[in-house]
């Protein structure tokens, strides 16, 4: 990496060619197909890291490096890679849009510090860009939006940009204007420097020339120049007094407050192109780094010490403690075990030790690496804002911090969405049972949306993840990258249960035997939880009526006993449960008998609570010719489909509506007979709801 000349100020003996406020940590997120790839592509061309343009659709994009990728045309698994812009080093994670790779978007937005959400001219605000932006919501990310296919017939930038305000509720507004739009889109006006860039198709570099605003838009333009100044001003007193008494603001002043306001995640510039054209990279590229956050601009991270379970952080600095969050696990063909960490404070090197503050372990790294897609830079040291890859990590798991051991922090994990889709899976073959078992437990680390568990009463090894798509790009890996040939069932729903009322529920497990025995004993309330609070346990011990050091092996019970619902053995959600009483042995008590107390009482507390079947309700967006209107919505209400909106686009349908995944299995090719080949549509789980009576009977009668 390029920060180890000498200096006898810093304790680390490390400078920097790039100052840290000049470094950018960002994403590209979208809705599936609206040009992310093509995006990143183009900024790596005219930064200067590729020579030759990668084109998705002829799979030959440098960011969609996995077989299935460059064949499906889809972004899998987030890429990240490094490149330079004037003054500025960028590193840059191209995610996945498919619904079905979402936790590839959540690990990437918790590490980032800004993010570039890419809109379709033609889709606009799409389901997945809601989702995207609602994850980037969830973790403060500062954005720019770029509103991409500015060439395509249908291209509306004023709609899109008005879909952005009221759908996703931003406080947005455009830094350009298209000039033109569909077959003749040939430039944009910055309302900044009003000044128009007018693309030269036939260039490849230098593709743009300077000049004045055309005469035909200069009144449309001052009139946004106006209005982008009065949502400016309302973030610093200064533009707004001169916004109040009519005087001119310097470019300067007004990129200050911009960079200002997007810092603070108040305010979105939205930005127009097409990618697939080379148009508009150049000005996103000037945007990301005028108005995206450096390191130096977030706030300190902030964690628990593990020890005192007090509150710490760790600032932005290379001379404070080590601290890094691992985000993410591949399996490399020539390294083995690659773990992805964003370093938040302090420094690394190859062959020094770290801490595992959540496994309380010491792990060594061997080799530290910065990504360009699949290809790897070896580097000798790394930083505050850095995000590298190393290798050596046996034990670290997505989510574990790792630190200083003298400066123990454990920051908070990334919360990930729990799979929807199950199927049976075996070996075909003897030879293959054991590499089937280690392959999945490889692809178990890397993806934490993908789950393995074994069927003790069927005998089956059950995989599950977000949907259809996911779990076929999962038995493809295993074919192709681990050598193992394996025989599926269908998919199935993966239902949950939860219970319908309040109860109290007493756990005892008491065994005597000759000298020492086991004795725990629980009392515990539960209730339905609030909706995606997953198990929520509560300790309201007073006195000491079970030990401190008992109290985890309770949660242990209740998490282990809930994994298996008392209806049809589906998972427990939404469910709270309150330790309120119990009592110990001084010789008998342990943590085993705790467990199994603690797990007894869940157990015959579920089947007084009236549990009920839960089933994943998807929200739909399914997109066709207006003549083929009766036929889709007809088949849509059969799946037991509830639809909320139905709007239109020229002679293009779009219906909204929410439809249980149970029904769902197969849409793809019924839709695509039913419109000749003309519809496309997309799910993502929106929420759980309880099955219909009727449909649970033949569910746990199964």
């Amino acid at each position: 990496m390029e920060v180890i000349t000498q200096t006898k100020t810093s304790k680390r003996h490390m400078i920097r060619k790039v100052p840290l406020e000049k470094l950018r940590n960002i994403g590209i997120i979208a809705h599936i197909d609206a040009g992310k790839t093509t995006t990143t592509e183009r900024i790596l061309f005219y930064t200067g890291r590729l020579y030759k343009i990668g084109n998705v659709d002829e799979g030959t994009a440098t960011m969609d490096w996995m077989e299935q990728e460059q064949e499906r045309g889809i972004t899998i698994t987030a890429a990240a890679t490094t490149c330079d812009w004037k003054d500025c080093k960028i590193n840059i994670i191209d995610t996945p849009g498919h619904v079905d790779f979402t936790a590839e978007v959540e690990r990437s937005l918790k590490v980032l510090d800004g993010a570039v959400v890419v809109f379709c001219g033609v889709g606009g605000v799409q389901p997945q860009s809601e989702t995207v932006w609602r994850q980037a919501d969830n973790y403060r990310v500062p954005r720019i939006a770029f509103i991409n296919k500015m060439d395509r017939t249908g291209a509306d930038f004023l709609k899109v940009f008005h879909d952005i305000e009221e759908k996703l509720g931003a406080n947005a507004f455009p830094l350009q204007l298209p000039i033109g739009h569909e077959d003749d889109f040939r430039g944009v006006i910055d309302l900044i420097n009003m000044k128009a860039y007018i693309f030269e198709e036939e260039k490849a570099q230098d593709n743009f020339r300077e000049e004045a605003v055309p005469e035909g838009m200069l009144q449309e333009a001052k009139k946004f120049r106006h209005g982008l100044i009065e949502k400016l001003a309302e973030h610093d007193e200064l533009l707004m007094g001169k916004y109040v008494h009519d005087k001119e603001a310097s470019i300067e002043e007004i990129k200050a407050v911009l960079r200002k306001a997007v810092i603070k995640d108040m305010f979105v510039p939205v930005l127009c192109g097409a990618s697939f054209k080379n148009k508009g990279i150049q000005m996103l590229l000037d945007a990301v780094c005028d108005c995206l956050p450096s390191p130096l601009d977030v706030l300190p991270i902030k964690g628990v010490d593990p020890h005192s379970n007090e509150e710490v952080s760790r600032k932005t600095d290379d001379n404070e403690p080590f601290c890094g969050l691992c985000f993410k696990i591949v399996t490399d063909p020539y390294v083995g075990r690659l773990t992805y960490v964003r370093i938040y404070s302090g420094t690394i090197q190859p062959s020094s030790y770290v801490y595992n503050a959540n496994k309380d372990s010491k792990e060594r790294l061997a080799k530290i690496v910065r990504m360009h897609a699949d290809k790897q830079e070896i580097v000798k040291i790394a930083g505050a804002g850095d995000i590298v890859g190393v290798v050596g990590l046996k034990n670290t798991k997505t989510g574990d911090t790792l630190c200083s051991e003298d400066y123990p922090i454990v920051l908070e994990k990334i919360h990930f969405p729990e799979p929807v889709v199950s199927m049976a899976i075996e070996p075909a073959t003897k030879m293959d049972q054991d590499k089937l078992g280690m392959a999945l437990n490889k692809l178990q680390e890397e993806d934490p949306t993908f789950k393995v568990h074994y069927n003790a009463e069927t005998g089956q090894t059950i995989i599950s993840g977000m949907g259809e798509l996911h779990l076929e790009i999962i038995i493809d890996r295993l074919s192709r990258e681990f050598k193992v040939t394996a025989k599926t069932g269908a998919p199935q729903v993966a239902y949950k249960e939860m219970p319908s009322e309040e109860v109290r529920s007493v756990g005892k497990f008491i065994q005597q035997t000759g000298g020492h025995g086991q004795y725990g004993h629980v009392v515990i309330i539960i209730k339905p939880g609030e909706q995606d609070s997953g198990i929520e346990f509560k300790n309201k011990i007073i006195g000491g009526a079970i030990p401190k050091e008992y109290i985890s092996a309770v949660e242990d019970g209740i998490d282990m006993a809930a994994k298996t619902g008392v209806l049809a053995g589906y998972p427990v959600i939404d469910t709270s449960v309150t330790l309120i009483d119990g009592s110990y042995h001084e010789v008998d008590s342990s943590e085993l008998a705790f467990k199994m107390a603690a797990s007894i009482a869940l157990g015959d507390g579920l089947r007084k609570a009236k549990c009920k079947l839960m089933e994943p309700i998807m929200n739909l967006e399914a997109i066709f010719p207006e003549n083929y209107t009766g036929d889709v919505i007809g088949d849509l209400n059969s799946r037991r489909c509830r639809i909320r909106e139905i709007t239109q686009k020229g002679k293009i349908k779009i219906v909204r509506g929410d439809v249980p995944l149970s029904e769902m299995f197969g849409y793809a090719t019924s839709i695509r007979s039913l419109t000749q080949g003309r519809a496309s549509y997309t799910m993502e789980l929106s929420h759980y709801s309880e099955v219909p009576g009727n449909i649970a009977e033949k569910i746990i009668g199964a």
